[in-house]
């Protein structure tokens, strides 16, 4: 999981948006700044272009080896389209019937309703403790539909001031860190969950209204 700020990329036009939610997988290219080496290679291995390369390596590879044979290998167009079909829609993606058979709709509903609670009760916690009465935040989670590879997940707290997604706090990312994902609903049953609903952005709403008194009270006790 990678919590995406102001201050966790290095890219500054990748947070100017217009809409709720706003996307990155797919849409802008997102570098860590800081994390380790293997999110850092997932997120190369999202780029498409990138892939395409890989799957027609090995044409490249025959072409340097049969040099006689190069100007034949290089007129395959459709061959080669098919490859990158098999590669991309067969072997990393599932088809419909093997989304539908990762989840039973009972753990369905049951994984989606534990991310719902878990999402207001960490934007509730980040409203009361930021003192917000008004507006609304937004938590939201994407993941690459990619099946067969480790999971790519990307989270961001987004406020329609703006709209905006939030510098969260170091403090406030260790929150996410600690209650978004744990089992029962860990980042790969979430992202079994995302392949199975064929969703791959989930948002939880919160309006700060509704932040209990409660909440707040155990906010200033918090942060007192």
């Amino acid at each position: 999981m990678f919590i995406i700020t102001p201050r966790t990329v290095s890219s500054k036009a990748a947070m100017e948006f217009r809409q709720i939610p706003r996307r990155f997988i797919g849409r802008s290219f997102v570098w860590p700044r800081g994390g380790g080496w293997r999110l850092k290679a997932r997120v190369i291995f999202e780029v498409e272009l990138l892939r395409y390369l890989v799957a027609l390596a090995p044409f490249a590879a025959l072409a340097l080896l049969w040099r006689e044979s190069a100007l034949a290998i290089a007129q395959a167009p459709a061959l080669m389209v098919l490859v990158i079909y098999g590669v991309e829609m067969r072997f990393l993606r599932l088809r419909p019937a093997a989304r539908a058979a990762l989840l039973d709709p009972a753990e369905r509903d049951r994984l989606a309703d534990l991310l719902a609670a878990r999402g207001r009760e960490i934007l509730a916690r980040i409203g009361a403790e930021r003192g917000l009465m008004q507006g609304a935040l937004h938590l939201v989670v994407e993941q690459s539909d990619l099946a067969r590879v480790a999971p790519l997940t990307f989270v961001t707290v987004q406020s329609e001031d703006g709209p905006s997604v939030l510098d969260l706090t170091a403090k406030e990312r260790a929150l996410i860190h600690e209650r978004l994902f744990a089992a029962p609903l860990t980042e790969d049953a979430m992202h079994r969950l995302t392949l199975a609903r064929n969703m791959t952005v989930s948002v939880i709403s919160l309006e700060m209204r509704a932040i209990s008194a409660h909440a707040r009270m155990m906010a200033l006790t918090r942060t007192g």
